[in-house]
């Protein structure tokens, strides 16, 4: 079996793969694409797509199509596909087979251990659950790292010896991170972390594109988000323009025929000025300045003690993100990495520590969250209860173990309801409850005395925490741990899901045949405007005959592109 290991950024809108090869780290392409739409859907003919294919279908066929669905993990909700409910594991452990496909073309050697990044401020569940997407997706998952510790990794290898504090702004479609992290010679140890699990890209491109829907409704009286077709035609419209303000002072948004009216298409065609879209996105942004000084704050530091500001993430190519944070730092933001690669990269960096390379590189992470369990309190003669006990602070070192004793309230008192909790409010019930159990039978180590138990939380590199008790009086141990809101699959679930996925998948023969037929009958139907289309099934034929497997690659996608282009005339 191959002992190589690959990292992994599962990321909300795009994925990527990275891997250290001759020192060095480097993205592992798909053809001519580095980074991978984060996208599953299913074709009209009920083909499995993934990344740029689904990614293009979902204007014309937004209910069979799925995006961000990082921002579901580690909860109860399913999406509903092709007939069929999935949980968001078995759509991340889908993404996750692409990566491994595209890694096994790269290193033409079969790929089954992996590193995968979460946002520094993912839940234990939402940990969990990308665990059991690896997991099912046919991995062995050595680690999950957080984010802007796996970008941090990538900047500092290779990189001066002397010691630097930086601030990772970390930036995504769906997430944002910011941590504080100390490289020396190659350790690099993240001191504070703090951020928003939802807040990135998408929620700029919702606020552009309600304005968008807006002026089409004071335009012609319906409100085109009402329909599920035009919604998805103007969310991708709402991302394009944002990105193209990122380079130029106006958009002009042009979407023919969005809806109609009676028989009567109705056009949408607006021009966004970037101080419009700027204004928009402002209140979000300057929350991200506010995590910021929380987390120097945290790490017992003033801006000027940074040496430099790492931009991570596809969102900091915004104009206004580089200004208001080089302002607020006083540092120019520094995108050496491309900063849509870099947690890729780090992750790559990581996988080969765990793989034995020699580099010269030691992470050294924190948990961004506190995790205790509610108590009563006595206090001016009488009880006072949901109070919050903190067992392990944020931003400690992780692997840690850290273990509390506590009485319960009456000499009588037989069990126990131990609740976990994770957050930094002192009201218990105001934090994230991660799970609970029951404690019974307890006896008192000394009689009229109230029974103790001893409660312990083993936080592992993962970021996912298991948490036992002891009666103290019987030195009896609890038989279980933490019941989070995800429960870890069972073996047989893991296996059942990643059998579900395999049958899904259709043979790449199977599927470029699907496409070509498409391209034949089109080309049979039309007279004019498919000069292209000819010319790449000319290519693909010739490359498919003489086994240019990278080439074959490369065309299918532009065929596919061509064909989704083609069906929207």
């Amino acid at each position: 079996m191959s002992d190589k290991i690959i990292g992994i950024d599962l990321g909300t809108t795009f994925s990527a793969v990275g891997f250290v090869s001759e020192g060095k780290p480097r993205i592992l392409p798909n053809g001519a694409e580095r980074i991978i739409p984060s996208v599953v859907g299913f074709s009209p003919q009920g083909a499995l797509l993934v990344g740029a294919p689904a990614r293009n279908q979902y204007v014309l066929y937004p209910e069979n199509t799925v995006r961000s669905i990082k921002r579901k993990m580690g909860t109860s909700e399913t999406v509903a596909l092709n007939e069929r409910v999935y949980t968001p594991s078995e759509i991340s452990a889908i993404i996750l087979r692409e990566m491994k496909r595209i890694a096994e073309m790269n290193l033409k050697d079969q790929v089954t251990r992996a590193v995968i990044t979460v946002p520094a401020y993912f839940s234990d569940a939402a940990r969990q659950a990308t665990k059991d997407a690896g997991e099912i997706a046919g991995f062995t998952v050595e680690r999950i790292i957080n984010e802007p510790t796996a970008a941090a990794l990538a900047y500092g290898l290779d990189r001066s010896d002397e010691q630097q504090l930086v601030a990772v702004y970390d930036l995504g479609g769906g997430t944002f991170d910011v941590s504080i992290v100390e490289l020396n010679s190659g350790v690099v140890e993240v001191r504070a972390s703090h951020g928003n699990t939802h807040l990135g890209g998408d929620d700029f491109d919702e606020l552009l594109m309600n304005h968008l829907a807006e002026r089409f409704q004071e335009e012609h009286g319906l409100d085109p988000r009402t329909e599920r077709k035009a919604l998805a035609r103007l969310t991708r419209a709402a991302e394009q323009a944002k990105i193209t303000l990122s380079s130029q002072p106006f958009v002009r948004v042009h979407e023919e025929y969005l809806m109609e009216q009676e028989g009567r298409p109705l056009h949408l065609d607006v021009e966004v000025a970037r101080e419009q879209f700027e204004h928009l996105v402002l209140p979000l942004l300057e929350g991200t300045l506010t995590a910021f000084d929380q987390a120097l704050s945290d790490a017992g530091l003033e801006a000027r003690a940074l040496d430099k500001v790492l931009f991570v993430g596809g969102s900091t190519r915004i104009p206004l993100v580089w200004e208001l944070v080089a302002g607020h730092a006083g540092l120019e933001p520094h995108t050496e990495i491309n900063p849509d690669e870099a947690v890729a990269l780090g992750a790559g960096v990581q996988a080969a520590i765990i793989a034995g390379e020699p580099l010269d590189a030691i992470l050294v992470d924190v948990t961004a969250h506190s995790l205790g369990i509610e108590v009563a309190e006595i206090a001016f003669g009488g009880l006072i209860p949901d109070r919050y006990a903190v067992v392990i602070h944020r931003n400690t070192t992780i692997p840690t173990t850290k273990a509390q004793v506590y009485s319960a309230i009456y000499p009588e008192q037989e069990t126990v309801q131990i609740k976990v909790y994770q957050g930094e409010s002192h009201v218990a019930s105001e934090n994230t409850l991660l799970g609970e159990f029951t404690f019974d039978h307890l006896k008192p180590e000394a009689p009229g005395l109230p029974p103790r138990v001893a409660v312990q939380f083993d936080l592992d590199l993962n970021g996912i925490l298991r948490v036992s008790a002891q009666d103290r009086g019987s030195q009896r141990q609890a038989g279980v741990t933490v019941q989070a809101e995800h429960l870890p699959l069972s073996p047989a679930q893991k296996q059942a899901a990643r059998e579900l996925i395999q049958d899904l998948e259709l043979e790449p023969d199977e599927h470029l045949e699907v496409l070509m037929s498409r391209a034949r009958r089109l080309m049979e139907e039309r007279e004019a405007g498919v000069e292209r289309l000819n010319q790449v099934m000319q290519d693909l034929e010739d490359a498919i005959q003489e086994g240019r497997a990278e080439e074959q690659a490369t065309l299918t996608e532009e065929l596919t592109d061509l064909l989704y282009e083609l069906d929207e005339e």
